[in-house]
């Protein structure tokens, strides 16, 4: 009042009172009988960049986005020409942020509010210079750090998260750096495999419980979140802002550094990881804090169809001598998860491998994380299974850029049986154990048909079919994958099971490159299994396999290698599969799909097509 009567006598009117944006803004702070005055020239907290439209649920604030990106390093790594991802963008700040820091933009540069714009001493023509000046800078920084191949990704599974992330960057004057696109985070994955001059950097702010209200939800989300790292970030840095501490214990992740920050009135945590085999330790227990679960209607129905299926099962897997088999495939379709169970040859070693499936898009979190937890809570007490042997995996369509990271001599191997035979396993390091559960029928008819026969193995992922020819009497075999990863772990079954020496060669090779140079040869194969992924997009493949769309290509190159009288055993994954109706008319073809299907996966009939293919007459190959 004081201000504006001395203002009404000086200029003969009252000037107007403003309480959002004013012209210029009085800060009257008191302290005992002393009262400081002073104008605030930000006008606003200076955080406020300007290019924040409606923001998400408890949005990340500018500023400490900044404060994380420097501390991880970025403005480094994005002189290197690198790649930033975060993969739950939210409103997209940390993204918006690392590109304002790549362009050497400033970072109020789009901002149309400051307290000294209304104040009388404001020199508006230098400040317009000082304007001009920051977007010449912003101008050449952005040319160079597209020049420079600087690349920021953000993903997020909400689609109008995604919507206001795009205009926030385009607000911001950044949409030429950034890119946003709707996806889960069981998704993400580098746009390619790490170069040493193409560092990366993935940032996430996961939520912690209070925004979601959901605390075994943000558990959950952040142990994904890890393994998504451990699986495919592998030579990357991380930076993860979590406002719980003991959750970022559940990235079973260690820390090279950790910072406290404060996200307004909240107290975070700021982990700093070097992404590699040296960093990963045992997450939290997978169960911890989800007892409260155990005793709700869809946890007690879960429970019960779980139970069910294994008094069936168990004895029938006891009679059969199976020690690794499925015991629940989303028998409940709002609980979609495929449970394994694996016995190992350690005594009284039981583990259970839940794989979950990623949930559709339309599907609220909440409830993904509710049956996820529902699921955890029950199964310790109905398979007798502890909680530390518990693992959980998300299923997920391959990605672009996807690579599973070098076999670690040191990484946690066990060994199980299967028909008489040994296999190494691994249900920590690797989204897939090393034995595919449904093809246990398909290996048992190769080892009957392989006896004396040359025996060929592509796409021969860690080599089980091929021990499973040895011991049948194969005359030879051949191994081929693109993978060297899986090639030494294949080596190893061989070595696991008494198989060495010269007839049993192992290929690193492109399985379609391999079969054109191979039928330049004079090679012949009795016996040949074929089983490629489903599809497939690697830097060291030639194009990107699609098995709906090459099966028949695969098909007809493994024909050119097959001796008279010989068979091809065909398995493919791919749901909906269709066989090619060309292939009839130049092969025999036998659908074995069902006579392969084992007891434990006959509530899935779909797991798997498998087809026995013959040259006709026992002819040679058409060309």
């Amino acid at each position: 009042d004081g201000i504006v009567d001395a203002l009404r006598l000086a200029t003969g009117a009252r000037p107007d009172i403003a309480l959002e944006r004013p012209g210029v803004r009085v800060h009257a702070h008191a302290q005992g009988s002393a009262i400081t005055v002073s104008l605030d020239l930000s006008g606003e907290s200076l955080h406020r960049r300007g290019y924040r439209g409606a923001g998400g649920e408890a949005p990340l604030k500018e500023n400490v986005a900044a404060g994380v990106l420097l501390r991880a390093g970025w403005p480094e790594l994005a002189a290197r020409g690198g790649e930033l991802l975060d993969p739950l963008c939210g409103s997209g700040t940390f993204c918006i942020e690392a590109a304002l820091i790549a362009a050497d933009r400033a970072p109020g540069l789009r901002r149309d509010y400051f307290g000294f714009l209304g104040w009388r001493r404001h020199e508006a023509p230098l400040w317009e210079r000082l304007r001009a000046e920051a977007e010449r800078r912003a101008a050449a920084g952005e040319a160079a750090a597209l020049a420079a191949g600087v690349r920021v990704r953000g993903s997020d599974r909400d689609p109008a998260a995604i919507r206001g992330a795009r205009d926030n960057a385009a607000r911001a004057g950044v949409s030429a750096l950034v890119r946003f696109e709707t996806g889960l985070l069981a998704e993400a994955a580098p746009l390619a495999p790490r170069e040493a001059d193409r560092p990366g950097l993935l940032c996430a702010n996961p939520p912690y419980g209070v925004r979601l209200a959901d605390r075994e939800g943000a558990r959950t989300l952040h142990r994904e979140l890890g393994e998504v790292l451990r699986e495919r970030f592998q030579g990357w840095d991380a930076a993860v802002l979590t406002g719980a501490p003991e959750l970022g214990m559940e990235l079973g992740l260690r820390a090279h550094r950790t910072h406290r920050v404060w996200n307004g009135p909240i107290e975070c945590r700021l982990l700093r990881i070097k992404v590699s085999p040296e960093s990963a330790r045992e997450p939290g227990t997978l169960g911890r804090g989800t007892a409260h679960l155990k005793d709700t209607p869809g946890a007690r129905m879960f429970a019960n169809r779980l139970a069910k299926n294994l008094k069936r099962l168990r004895s029938w897997a006891e009679r059969e001598g199976v020690s690794c088999y499925r015991v629940y495939d989303a028998d409940m379709p709002e609980y979609a998860f495929a449970i394994d169970s694996y016995r190992t040859l350690e005594p009284e070693d039981s583990w259970l491998c839940v794989q979950e499936y990623a949930a559709p898009k339309e599907i609220e979190p909440e409830a993904v994380h509710r049956r996820r937890g529902e699921v955890l809570a029950v199964l310790p007490e109905t398979t007798g299974v502890p909680e530390e042997r518990l693992r959980l995996r998300t299923r997920r369509r391959t990605r672009r850029g996807e690579q599973y990271g070098k076999l670690d001599r040191q990484a946690r191997f066990r060994i199980v049986s299967e028909g008489g035979l040994k296999f190494y396993v691994n249900f920590e390091d690797y989204l897939d154990t090393g034995l595919f559960l449904d093809h246990r029928m398909t290996r048992a008819r190769l080892r009957e048909a392989s006896h004396g026969k040359r025996f060929l193995n592509l796409f021969a992922y860690t080599g089980t079919a091929t021990v499973y020819a040895a011991a049948g009497g194969a005359a030879s075999t051949a191994t081929v994958d693109l993978s060297r990863t899986y090639l030494d772990w294949a080596q190893r079954n061989l070595v696991l099971n008494g198989f060495t020496g010269a007839a049993h060669q192992l290929v690193q090779a492109d399985c379609r490159g391999w079969l054109r140079e191979a039928a330049q040869g004079a090679g012949r194969f009795d016996l040949i299994f074929l089983d490629p992924p489903t599809f497939s997009n690697s830097k060291r493949m030639e194009g990107v396999l699609d098995v709906a769309r090459d099966h028949s290509e695969l098909i007809d190159g493994c024909a050119r290698l097959l001796s008279p009288g010989g068979l091809i055993v065909f398995s493919t994954n791919a749901q909906r599969f269709r066989l090619e109706d060309s292939l009839r008319e130049r092969y025999e073809i036998q659908d074995v799909s069902a006579a392969t299907l084992p007891k434990d996966f006959e509530r899935n009939p779909r797991i798997h097509s498998c087809y026995e293919i013959r040259l006709p007459g026992g002819a040679g190959a058409k060309p």
